[in-house]
């Protein structure tokens, strides 16, 4: 059963109760990354478009699993945002193939390239939860998992917009909170879509 919008984010908030700081921290530690990329592109621009190319699919990857363990409440460490260059390879194929797929259904028109990025959405995920699945899998896969539930996802995204202009106010510093929220939460859709209802983690003292 298709969870609404409002239960999405509620389990969001469930599982972030407790784990705010640690999940703040995570969206920080990307962000010093993509400092020091941004750092090596103003030294030497075509170094670092090249860092840049090569690392975004391993970030991107460390950070989903991050937050799906926020999720899931498995409690991971602030170094699961690193944990995306074990898959160095595959996560680098991955951004790859999803940028280039993305780009030219792009070309066509616009609206045919938001269509692609949505459908393509929840590869990363795939990817976190099979390692050792094949890059064109986890593609088809995600296609797969989004056939009908790409507008759901598209209307998920809206519903944080209000949310974004309250970040905005205080020189932008609500988005340290607002972007793990919005992280938590697109976990949460995936393991909904893929039928998964984790049990909630008993306390520990």
């Amino acid at each position: 059963m298709n969870a609404s919008y409002s239960e999405l984010r509620a389990r969001a908030r469930d599982s972030l109760r407790g784990n705010w700081g640690k999940a703040v921290g995570g969206f920080v530690l990307s962000l010093l990354m993509g400092a020091v990329i941004g750092l090596i592109n103003y030294l030497l621009p075509f170094l670092g478009n090249l860092v840049s190319i090569l690392v975004s699919g391993s970030i991107s990857l460390g950070l989903i699993s991050f937050y799906l363990g926020i999720a899931r409440k498995e409690n991971p460490p602030v170094s699961e945002v690193f944990s995306g260059f074990s898959l160095f390879i595959k996560a680098f194929c991955l951004y790859f193939m999803v940028g280039l797929f993305t780009f030219l259904w792009t070309l066509l028109l616009v609206i045919p390239g938001i269509i692609a990025a949505l459908r393509y959405s929840q590869a990363y995920f795939i990817l976190r939860d099979n390692p050792d699945i094949g890059i064109m899998a986890a593609i088809d896969e995600s296609k797969q998992i989004m056939k009908g539930n790409k507008w759901r996802y598209f209307v998920l995204q809206l519903t944080f917009i209000g949310w974004a202009i309250l970040a905005a106010i205080p020189c932008g510093l609500g988005f340290l909170w607002l972007a793990p929220y919005v992280s938590v939460t697109h976990a949460h859709f995936y393991d909904n879509v893929t039928g998964r209802f984790p049990a909630p983690a008993p306390d520990s003292f």
